[in-house]
């Protein structure tokens, strides 16, 4: 009975050192495999030779941090809804967008040459992209980015435009490949409850929250410049002493006008929510319209 006993001992022995070879060898391919590259979507809403340009562009320079989706199933689906004003949209939009065409995230390019003036240069080109970098699984404006130069002439503009790609796409690979790890790890919001209809019988002895003081938001100078026509939706959370809790652009527009509103919010002081005279946390959502006005129009 000895020798068969020998002979299993054997037997074990050989598969216990199969099996760490092959943890090894898991091991290993783990650290030389990278991890599947996300997928991106770069989309041009605003077909212009310009913007397509420089969406190429900035597709060859992504192309070795991200799995560039096909361009034309892509704006397929983007196209079917049918948005529209496509660089300001809800997050629910944004998610949808992200569904429909199965990317992690996607990115919205406009380019343009515009003629401009000044008191020392009279006139002179200006070549600008606007990028918008959006999270699928949020539907939130990631990144925004304005880039651009100026010249005598439009060429040269567009020279030093078109040079600028491949620090972009530095930064946005940087910014998304962050983002992921903040959303995977972020904590969904507490549920609260919101405003009732009139008359729902929650709206009996209710009081909304209120600011004592409105403030209306800074239409932003790079808004104007570029004559940017945008709604922005916040979401705040006001709790019982009269303190925003928490805040979350659920519309967006770039340009500088989803910071300026989510700003000024902060700086108002507020009335609590009450029912039947107690206080209690509540979830006001708030709209906010953008839109150029010249100074005769204000006058």
């Amino acid at each position: 009975m000895k020798q068969p006993l020998a002979r299993i001992n054997t037997d074990l022995l050989k598969k216990n050192n199969l099996s760490k070879s092959a943890l090894i060898v898991v091991f290993f391919l783990s650290l030389t495999f990278p991890v599947a590259a996300q997928k991106l979507a770069v989309l041009v809403p605003e077909k212009t030779a310009q913007s397509t340009q420089f969406a190429e562009k900035l597709k060859t320079s992504l192309s070795p941090n991200f799995k560039i989706l096909d361009d034309s199933l892509s704006e397929i689906a983007f196209l079917s809804a049918k948005h529209e004003k496509p660089f300001n949209l809800s997050l629910e939009d944004a998610k949808n967008v992200g569904a429909a065409i199965g990317c992690d995230y996607f990115l919205l390019i406009k380019a343009e040459n515009l003629v401009r003036y000044s008191f020392e240069r009279k006139e002179y080109q200006e070549s600008y992209a606007a990028v918008y970098a959006i999270s699928s699984r949020t539907g939130r404006l990631v990144f925004w980015k304005l880039a651009g130069d100026e010249a005598e002439n439009a060429e040269t503009a567009d020279r030093e435009l078109f040079a600028s790609i491949n620090d972009l796409a530095a930064e946005i690979s940087d910014k998304l490949k962050s983002t992921t790890k903040e959303e995977l790890n972020e904590k969904p919001a507490p549920k609260l409850e919101e405003l009732p209809a009139e008359d729902s019988p929650e709206a009996k002895n209710f009081r909304p929250p209120l600011p004592y003081r409105r403030i209306k938001p800074p239409y932003t100078r790079i808004a104007y410049l570029y004559s940017v026509e945008a709604t922005v939706d916040i979401e705040i959370d006001v709790g019982e002493n009269g303190k925003i809790l928490r805040a979350e652009i659920v519309r967006w527009a770039g340009f500088g006008l989803d910071e300026s509103v989510d700003k000024t919010i902060r700086k108002m002081n507020w009335r609590p929510a009450s029912r039947y005279g107690k206080s209690l946390p509540m979830r006001v959502l708030l709209r906010y319209n953008f839109k150029k006005i010249e100074p005769e129009e204000q006058q």
